[in-house]
């Protein structure tokens, strides 16, 4: 039986207890909850994968209650150190090499060379953190390819029965996965768009390249199909169908059988809130497609386009 933990010192503890135990909690985030496990703990990190279904080259993110614990497991470089003090905590993963007495097992890292940090900006997750004193590999609390989960009721419905606990932690308030950005080789390299927009990242370092290589994948987040609803969905809707859900954006489209609107005012930080709450919810209402008005790319709309792509991937 799952246990579900509240968000004050008591469950803090015992939520330290099982991770220390080699157990599974999850906790929440800004972003969205994670599936915890002691990274130090090869049995730990295996039962992670286990848990999501999870193919075992996919590569986890750590978290850290500050910057200074996360980077005495990576070399961080000076632009590592700026991004740190610009936007830790938040939601912003740095992909960086291991250092050589790395504790973290190898199969939090898919066996790389590097490691992706992190250091949440949500008070309950670093009180955990900083009371365990010891990285904690924790992917996304679904399994492998689901929607992502952004409250606790999320988590319990995707893995009751086959983790520890969940700490629930409240509703999550950025709602998509943190950016990962790869600062292991001479360009900063964007992996997956999240919670710290592009824009915002070269305003502190300068340029940033993207990720189009489709080798080995140095992230979380980049497989073709992820973050998917069972229901197909299909993107850039101009009109949508009675037997259709419609997730919409703004001002929505008229006959749609079952409606959620992502922001009525056409906010993007609202929108990306509210994105996996959305799947969530259509996901569950029986229609043949959910159909998805347009959302424009830039700032925060590029992580959710991203998510809705990898979501509308063929499985």
């Amino acid at each position: 039986m799952t246990e579900l933990l509240q968000p004050d010192a008591e469950g803090i503890a015992r939520a330290t207890q099982l991770l220390g135990e080699g157990k599974l909690v999850s906790f929440g985030t800004e972003t969205v909850y994670g599936l915890g496990g002691d990274a130090t703990n090869d049995r730990a990190v295996a039962a992670i994968f286990a848990a999501k279904e999870r193919p075992s080259f996919n590569p986890l993110i750590c978290h850290f209650p500050d910057a200074n614990a996360a980077f005495l497991t990576v070399i961080a470089n000076d632009r590592a150190h700026r991004l740190a003090e610009a936007f830790w905590p938040g939601p912003l993963t740095l992909v960086l090499p291991r250092t050589r007495d790395c504790p973290v097992s190898l199969l939090a890292g898919a066996g790389l060379d590097t490691l992706a940090v992190r250091v949440p900006a949500h008070d309950i997750a670093r009180a955990m953190l900083r009371e365990i004193d010891r990285p904690v590999a924790a992917p996304s609390a679904n399994r492998s390819g689901r929607i992502s989960p952004t409250t606790a009721q999320h988590v319990l419905a995707e893995l009751s029965a086959r983790i520890a606990a969940v700490l629930d932690c409240g509703p999550c308030s950025v709602g998509v996965e943190s950016t990962v950005l790869d600062l292991s080789g001479e360009d900063a390299v964007l992996l997956r768009p999240g919670g710290v927009t592009v824009e915002a990242i070269e305003s502190t370092i300068g340029a940033v390249s993207h990720h189009h290589s489709p080798g080995v994948l140095r992230s979380p987040g980049l497989l073709a199909s992820h973050y998917a609803p069972r229901t197909p969905v299909r993107l850039d809707a101009t009109n949508v169908q009675p037997d259709e859900a419609l997730l919409a954006f703004g001002p929505a489209l008229p006959g749609a059988g079952s409606v959620f609107n992502l922001s009525e005012a056409s906010d993007l930080t609202e929108a990306a809130a509210r994105l996996f709450t959305a799947l969530h919810a259509l996901d569950a209402v029986g229609a043949q497609h959910i159909a998805v008005m347009p959302i424009p790319g830039h700032g925060l709309g590029r992580a959710i386009n991203d998510r809705l792509r990898r979501a509308a991937a063929p499985r």
